[in-house]
């Protein structure tokens, strides 16, 4: 692997970790408390979002659609993250984030959920562009 792919992989899997880490303290912990947006601003105007099989598209309808969630409680077991090569999206700085673990939600029992992630740069912050989270039932 050349110099400038390994610096690219190793800053994708360090911003990564930490937007992952805002991402969930924000969805757990920050969500209900204030009246300010606080899950929609990690969101791109037009984000695509797929959350267990309902969709929304568009900043506003994903952050309406996150205050009629219950509560809840993300354990992350896994990550993962890979840059997007520069030629698939313009050069705009991109990556994609594969999460799962376990989320207790209100007074349902505990379950393990899969969640994807695309964000991109903009204006030196990073947003989710497309989001697919799904719950995992047994087989």
């Amino acid at each position: 692997m050349n110099n400038e792919l390994k610096n690219k992989v190793e800053t994708c899997c360090r911003t990564s970790e930490d937007f992952t880490r805002l991402y969930y303290a924000s969805l757990d912990n920050r969500r209900h408390v204030s009246k300010l947006p606080q899950m929609g601003r990690l969101y791109i105007d037009s984000a695509t979002f797929s959350w267990n099989g309902n969709g929304a598209q568009g900043r506003e309808t994903i952050e309406r659609y996150f205050l009629e969630l219950p509560s809840s409680r993300h354990q992350l077991t896994t990550l993962d993250a890979q840059p997007i090569l520069d030629a698939a999206v313009g050069n705009q700085s991109t990556y994609i984030i594969l999460a799962s673990g376990t989320v207790k939600y209100a007074e349902q029992p505990m379950r393990n959920f899969q969640q994807s992630f695309v964000i991109t740069a903009e204006n030196d912050k990073w947003k989710i562009a497309s989001d697919c989270y799904r719950l995992q039932e047994p087989l």
